[in-house]
Order: structure tokens, then sequence, then C-alpha cells
């Protein structure tokens, strides 16, 4: 598959469903920290409107499916220069 110029962790052929999207959360926050449910909204309407989000999921500075890294207490936003949520 070719890479997506920009992107560091998925091709165009990249589909996350929404369940399969919410056991992923559930997994990455095992053990961690998670944001309460209005910091989580708020950083994710931040990615949302954000130009390096992709397929609708995924960051393209750190490839990351941006609704896992948005739950997690300890993680900051990848965007260069000033992260838009920390």
């Amino acid at each position: 598959m070719e890479r997506l110029e920009g992107c560091k962790g998925c091709t165009e052929s990249v589909k996350v469903t929404p369940e399969k999207l919410e056991r992923l959360i559930a997994i990455a926050v095992k053990g961690r920290t998670a944001v309460s449910d209005q910091e989580y909204d708020r950083r994710m309407d931040m990615c949302l409107s954000c130009p390096a989000l992709q397929y609708g999921t995924t960051c393209r500075y750190c490839g990351c499916l941006v609704a896992v890294r948005a739950r997690l207490q300890d993680s900051i936003c990848p965007f260069p220069v000033v992260p838009r949520w920390c």
C-alpha cells in the first residue's frame, strides 16, 4: 500500500469503526488516568477542527487515533510549535 505523504501512520485504506475505536480507547485507558468527559469533548473539538486531522480519526503529525490520545490524561497534542491542547 502506498503511504500518504505527510502522514506518519496511515494510508488511504485506514478505516476505524466507532465500535473498534471505543475498544481501542478502553484498552489504552486500562491502568492509566483518563480525562473527564468534558475535557475529552474540549480536546476532540480542537482535533476535529484541526487541519492535520485525516480520515476523521488520525493525526497527521503523530499517526495516532485522536480519540485515544485525547482521552488520556498524560497526552498532549503533537501539533508543531504550539500544541492545540495539553
